[in-house]
């Protein structure tokens, strides 16, 4: 079974060290996985604000490279919905059905398809808010939506348990959005960056001074805003934990 590991573009320019991390954790469980080095962009930036003309020539031209993969693992909740749920501005092939049906995050891809349940070189001993963010929580279904009646689970929080000494913390509203929301925090600033503040400042109140999360895009925004507004916080990607790199 082949595996690619597909680089999202604003990973690749903005956290390397994130691409990094999940790349060499994926690693110890299956040695032989690709990087995928000529695929680009999910194409949802586009699709996000409707220009659906460029979005298809995006998404057509990112399935070819995505092809011959069984099984492609990407670091990234919303790419990965994007790719998963979102990804209809090409017109339907067997080489768009593949990317859909073949697609999953590194949480949900340990998780369930690997069903790891040993990290014995994990240790991070802090107390450290972990932030589902909104595609991996209602896109991806990697935890229980806190407005869902249903039975409580986290995937993401079954494998931070994993590591030594970590000690889990949410955010009074854990589910509300941090104001990162793609081409949102462009157009309506001032609301995202709003929101970002609101959302670093709860951790600060409840005593977390780290955070994590499958979305590098939310830990972004919330690390740029904590910086701006010197509120002591460090953002990790999840596998930056997970494979023993963060300190």
């Amino acid at each position: 079974m082949k595996t690619g590991f597909f680089i999202p573009c604003y990973v690749d320019a903005l956290a390397p060290q994130a691409a990094d991390s999940a790349l060499r954790l994926l690693q110890r469980f299956v040695p032989d996985i690709e990087v995928i080095e000529k695929a680009t962009c999910c194409a949802l930036p586009l699709a996000d604000m409707g220009y659906r003309k460029k979005a298809c020539g995006i998404e057509t031209g990112v399935s070819q490279y995505l092809d011959k993969y069984d099984r492609i693992i990407v670091p990234s909740g919303i790419c990965t919905d994007q790719f998963r749920n979102l990804f209809n501005s090409a017109p339907d092939s067997d080489e768009v059905r593949h990317v859909r049906e073949s697609v999953f995050e590194v949480v949900e891809f340990l998780h369930d398809i690997l069903k790891v349940d040993s990290l014995p070189w994990a240790h991070f001993p802090h107390r450290v808010a972990l932030h589902n963010g909104c595609h991996a929580l209602r896109g991806l279904h990697e935890a229980k939506p806190t407005e869902l009646v249903m039975p409580d689970y986290s995937k993401t929080a079954n494998l931070l348990s994993l590591v030594d000494g970590i000690e889990i913390g949410y955010a009074t509203r854990r589910d509300e959005c941090c104001g990162f929301g793609g081409t949102f925090a462009i157009w309506d600033k001032e609301v995202s960056g709003q929101m970002g503040l609101d959302k670093v400042m709860d951790y600060y109140r409840n005593g977390l001074r780290y955070v994590t999360s499958a979305d590098c895009s939310c830990l972004i925004h919330q690390q740029t805003v904590a910086n701006k507004y010197n509120i002591p916080l460090k953002a990790y990607y999840i596998a930056e934990i997970l494979n023993g790199d963060a300190i």
